[in-house]
């Protein structure tokens, strides 16, 4: 298949994700098999004019703006619509849902009152902590606990909704310190209330505290290193959106399926 199938299905990709969809739903959406909407976003399959003026439709954009393959991605934060924006200015909008807000919110203060006070754990760590959360529960649930958009930079994955979520919290969930973790900077985040348990499911919360234990003594250099092995981020192009999806592939070293053991040994 050729570049354009491969870059628009990226980009419709980089749309479902962001929207927080699954892609059963979208793929239900879109009356098409989920094998289907797969091959659309790994660039192994065309994507007709009619699926094209659906996906539109979808994410309230035009087909121009989903055609064009040089637009970028902002985040906003609406609190009443999970939808897509076009813009003027070449750039296409990541609205967060309201649900989304609420447990990335969530997620985030039940963390710093685990680790927040620990002197390793500033922003460069909690966005590595975030990635394994959201990634390792995906994989063992197909399914999305905070849903973030994780971009691959050379420090690692990188949560794009992280700053303007923060913005958000500051002064009432949370508040930011500026300093230095040895000689380097470090911005640390300390909460300002307890975490909201009724929230968070007894399954996202035993995600959350098995990467804590494994990975919140790391600092931003270890846990950074850690990141670029895993199968997600080495499949995934510099500035590009990193797919769920790829858990699936992971490495035994990696994975966190209760069968991948078993899997390994022939059983």
């Amino acid at each position: 298949m050729d570049k354009f199938y491969r870059r628009l299905g990226k980009k419709v990709k980089r749309l479902r994700v962001g929207a927080g969809l699954s892609q059963e739903r979208l793929s239900q959406m879109l009356k098409i098999n989920r094998v289907s909407l797969s091959q659309i976003e790994n660039g192994e399959r065309g994507i007709s004019a009619e699926e094209i003026t659906k996906i539109a439709k979808i994410f309230n954009i035009s087909t121009d703006t989903l055609l064009d393959l040089e637009q970028d991605i902002k985040v906003i934060l609406e609190k009443k619509k999970s939808r897509y924006i076009g813009t003027k200015k070449k750039e296409v909008r990541i609205n967060v849902p309201q649900k989304n807000l609420e447990k990335f919110k969530e997620v985030l203060v039940y963390i710093l009152n685990k680790v927040g006070s620990k002197p390793n754990i500033g922003e460069t760590v909690l966005y590595k902590l975030l990635y394994f959360i959201d990634f390792n529960f995906y994989e063992k649930y197909e399914e999305q606990l905070i849903g973030a958009t994780y971009i691959k930079n050379r420090y690692g994955p990188t949560p794009v909704e992280f700053k303007k979520i923060i913005e958000e919290m500051e002064g009432k969930d949370l508040v930011k310190i500026g300093g230095k973790y040895f000689q380097y900077p470090q911005t640390k985040y300390l909460p300002l209330r307890n975490s909201d348990l009724t929230k968070l499911r007894a399954n996202e919360t035993e995600v959350i505290d098995e990467v804590l234990e494994k990975l919140s003594n790391m600092n931003a250099r270890r846990i950074s290193e850690y990141s670029h092995n895993d199968v997600p981020w080495l499949t995934t192009e510099n500035g590009e959106v990193i797919e769920y999806e790829s858990v699936f592939y992971r490495t035994s070293a990696y994975s966190v399926r209760e069968d991948s053991e078993e899997d390994i040994s022939g059983h």
